[in-house]
This record gives structure tokens, C-alpha cells and sequence, in this order.
């Protein structure tokens, strides 16, 4: 047998024992017995689709499944009955656990007014595709609040409400089309404010004309401007600010008390009379 023949025969040989080692290693793996661990589990109340802020549950909305009792979810429902009735008041999706924490009180119904926190108010502002922001004002976007005077020479703009949150576009409040970008065109925009903002705002449409002003989410600072007037827009300095002076009432001094001018006597002698006469 020459040297090639046997370098074939060892390989050959070689590999035929590693086929034999690798299927019997397969052989003894699968006869070893299946361990099944049996892991203790509890009911949970879970959504059965995705289901948007402010819907009431019902039975087709929610299902009972198992959850491990090692890992419980704090705030959670144990039935279906425990959730019927009660609005949400955040989104919520597809057998995600229903929990105290995005669910409205029983007592307080469902729809907008219990997502609105304490201490808020919902106000809605009339809009156009151009206040709007051409309906990119949808749920969950946050905008500033301009107002505009036409005075004639003295019309001005001014941001009055800064960093506010859109609640709802027209009567749409789920944010599903605010994820994808889409715009919602609408006449209605109900935003989220404190009664103080809403004050200015009601007082703002009063007296001239609002226009939203979209916002980067990331950017909370407040706006913060002193306003533009007609007179600097068309190239004339803004007039000087008002500066108040405290003018000190004067002191009133009572004239001196008059002096008396001093009396001076003289003793005079008159044939043997003493008399004293006053010298003015």
C-alpha cells in the first residue's frame, strides 16, 4: 500500500468514527427523560385587542389569563367583573394586563373627562387647516397659544400659553393616527390646561384671533417673549417701556414762632421822684 492509499484509509476510517460517535451522543440525548416544571400561575385580567383612552370595557374586551405568582402585577384584576364599566384613561394594547393605574373609577364613567387629571380642565379652541397647524394638532402633540390685536398702529402678538398638550382633534382622543404622522383634519381642538390658562385663553379669544403653534415634545422650556407690535414689524422702534416714579410727598416746615424784640428800662430821677420810662 503506497503512502496516498493509506492517508485516504485513516481519513476515511476517521470519519466514520466521528459519524458514529455524533449519532450515538443524538441516541442518548433523546432517551433521557423529559423534566416538565410545573410553574404556579394566577389569573390576570388582560385585553383582548388594542383598545384606545377613554373606551369602556365590556366582555369583548377583556379575557383571563395565566400569569406566574412569582411575578405579580401590582394593581391587577383576578376577574372580568372587576374592570366591566370602568373607562381608561391611557391606551392600552393587545393582552396587555388591565391595571388600576390606566382605569378610570367605576363611578366615574368613561369617554375624556376621567383621563383629565386633578387640578386640569379641558378646553376645546376653534380651528382652521392654518390655526391647526394644518391638522397636525392631533392627540398628544403639544403646542403654544398665540393671540393677535388688530389695533391699527397698536396691533400686537403674543404668546399667552406656552407648552400645552392636545387632548383631543375634533372628538378623536386614541392617539392611533398621532403615531404614524398623520394628520387629522378637524374645526375642534380640546387642549389641556390649568383654570389660570384657561382664563387667559377665553380672555385671548375674546379679543383677537389664536393661532397653535406646534412644539418639539422634547422642548419643555417656557415661552417666554415680550411680543411684536405692528410698529416694529413695519421698522419703527418699539415704544420705550413704561417706567413708573414715586414722587415723595413734600414736607411741610411750620414757620419759626415770632421773637419778641427785647424791652430795655431806664430809672430817671425827678426832684426826688424815681419812675422808670422804656426805651423803644
Amino acid at each position: 500500500m503506497n503512502r496516498r492509499n493509506r492517508n485516504v484509509l485513516v481519513l476515511g476510517i476517521a470519519i466514520a468514527l466521528a459519524l458514529g460517535s455524533s449519532y450515538a451522543v443524538y441516541r442518548a440525548v433523546q432517551n433521557l427523560p423529559v423534566r416538565e416544571v410545573e410553574v404556579a400561575t394566577m389569573q390576570v385580567a388582560v385585553a383582548t385587542e388594542n383598545l384606545p383612552m377613554g373606551t369602556r370595557l365590556e366582555k369583548e374586551h377583556v379575557k383571563l389569563v395565566g400569569w406566574p405568582k412569582a411575578s405579580p402585577i401590582e394593581g391587577s384584576a383576578s376577574s372580568v367583573d372587576a374592570v366591566l364599566g370602568r373607562g381608561l384613561i391611557q391606551p392600552v394594547a393587545a393582552n396587555e394586563p388591565l391595571t388600576e393605574f390606566k382605569m378610570a373609577k367605576l363611578e366615574a364613567g368613561a369617554g375624556l373627562p376621567p383621563s383629565i387629571p386633578e387640578g386640569m380642565r379641558a378646553m376645546s379652541v376653534k380651528v382652521n387647516e392654518v390655526i391647526g397647524v394644518a391638522g397636525f394638532t392631533v392627540p398628544g402633540t403639544r403646542v403654544d397659544v398665540l393671540v393677535t390685536l388688530s389695533e391699527r398702529d397698536q396691533g400686537m402678538a403674543r404668546v399667552v400659553v406656552s407648552n400645552v398638550q392636545v387632548l383631543t382633534s375634533g372628538t378623536r382622543f386614541d392617539q392611533e393616527l398621532a403615531k404614524d404622522g398623520k394628520p387629522i383634519p378637524t374645526t375642534v381642538v380640546t387642549l389641556l390646561l390649568t383654570p389660570e390658562e384657561a382664563e387667559r385663553i377665553a380672555l385671548a379669544q375674546e379679543a383677537g384671533s389664536l393661532m397653535l403653534v406646534l412644539r418639539n415634545p422634547l422642548d419643555v422650556k417656557p415661552t417666554e417673549t415680550r411680543g411684536t407690535r405692528m410698529a416694529s414689524l413695519m421698522g419703527a422702534p418699539d415704544p420705550p417701556p413704561v417706567v413708573k416714579t414715586v414722587r415723595a410727598k413734600p414736607v411741610v416746615v411750620p414757620p419759626p414762632a415770632p421773637v419778641e424784640p427785647k424791652v430795655y428800662s431806664v430809672e430817671a430821677i425827678r426832684a426826688a421822684k424815681r419812675s422808670e420810662e422804656v426805651v423803644r
